[in-house]
């Protein structure tokens, strides 16, 4: 163990749940299923491990969708696919994989009855979970060790709390997250003609409450257009929901965005890269161009921008519907329903024209990015 590794074992915070100047666990287990905004916030975790202990061997507990976006990451050196779709037989088939892979370690990053039954199911002596009070699901049931409690804070600061727990320095947040050449390549292509700085619509999530209202969305792609030269380029999945929201948009518009739909999580993740500023609602894709750098202006009224807003970067740029003069607005507070529709298109567009001036101040656009 180097002499830095020591001084940092021995000024872990209390809580810590590795002997003090033991040699880092060799093999590692991260279980977080789902969520991809979670999935994004769980990064910083693993490339801080990675940095700090090099020759780790890192496993991750993924559902199919977040595995196409960490698959490939460098912090991460297995993939275990839980296949959620498959029932109890996803459970067996998993549970028959762990048997075969002991770990030294499992970090339970997912407070659920679901993520607790697969940490159950993993070999290894030390099962970190969330401390009594922010476990859910009886997930304390699940787990060996816990983190030191905590007030309930942003989210990113609760995952980077197991760091603390294991004695590895948090450092300054890493997601080591980016398109390859080739996927780059091909988001640029889809966005190649025209000109003028181009902005990312993600058009809904798959929680209703969540979401901006498509005639909204027209009238800021029309005002972009019409205002700042601006092209549009629509993002988001096939589901139902993200198509019906996508077609509303085009059919309000005559800025004519450029429909991106359906070109994969990959694919999606280089037409975020390609964009001057994305505007989203609080969802996966959002928590991606923040973790990217790409200058993202972030919709609340749903979600609690105190505990899920974007992390150290773009704060100036939320559109923020949640909080009334007189309200609890701590990170604790829950949902509110109703608040997005608070939110005009000239807030919106007051943002994105405050975006463009301090991250992408004209051609060639693009010149300034975040550390």
């Amino acid at each position: 163990m180097s002499e830095s590794n020591r001084r940092a074992a021995a000024a872990r915070a209390p809580g810590a749940v590795l002997p003090a100047g033991a040699p880092f666990p060799p093999r590692v287990c991260v279980v977080m299923l789902s969520a991809l905004g979670d999935v994004v916030h769980a990064l910083p975790v693993v490339t801080a491990i990675k940095r700090h202990a090099p020759a780790c061997r890192l496993a991750w507990i993924l559902q199919p969708g977040p595995a196409a976006l960490v698959r490939g990451h460098p912090a991460v050196d297995e993939i275990l696919v839980f296949e959620r779709r498959r029932g109890w037989r996803a459970f067996v088939e998993l549970g028959r994989a762990l048997r075969r892979r002991p770990f030294d370690l499992v970090l339970d990053l997912q407070p659920y009855f679901k993520a607790g039954l697969l940490t159950r199911m993993t070999r290894a002596p030390i099962k970190l979970g969330l401390d009594w009070a922010r476990a859910r699901d009886l997930n304390w049931l699940f787990t060996t060790h816990r983190i030191a409690a905590n007030p309930v804070g942003h989210i990113q600061d609760q995952f980077l709390e197991f760091l603390d727990a294991i004695g590895v320095p948090r450092g300054a947040p890493d997601w080591g997250l980016a398109p390859t050449p080739e996927e780059r390549a091909t988001a640029r292509a889809l966005v190649a003609a025209g000109e003028g700085p181009l902005v990312g619509l993600v058009v809904a999530t798959s929680k209703p409450e969540k979401n901006w209202a498509p005639e909204r969305y027209a009238e800021l792609a029309t005002r972009l257009r019409a205002e700042r030269g601006a092209r549009c380029v629509l993002l988001g999945d096939t589901t139902a929901i993200e198509r019906a929201a996508a077609d509303a948009i085009l059919a309000r518009t005559a800025a004519a965005p450029l429909d991106a739909l359906g070109r994969g999580l990959r694919v999606t993740l280089g037409l975020l890269d390609a964009c001057d500023v994305v505007v989203s609602p609080d969802t996966g894709p959002f928590h991606i161009a923040v973790a990217m750098g790409v200058p993202a202006v972030g919709l609340y009224g749903y979600t609690n921008p105190k505990r899920v807003g974007p992390y150290r970067r773009f704060g100036e740029l939320v559109v923020d519907a949640y909080g009334d003069p007189g309200e609890d607005y701590t990170a604790a507070a829950g949902y509110r329903r109703g608040r997005m529709a608070r939110i005009t298109a000239t807030q919106v567009l007051g943002r994105v024209t405050a975006a463009l001036e301090r991250y992408a101040p004209g051609p060639p656009w693009r010149r300034v990015r975040p550390a």
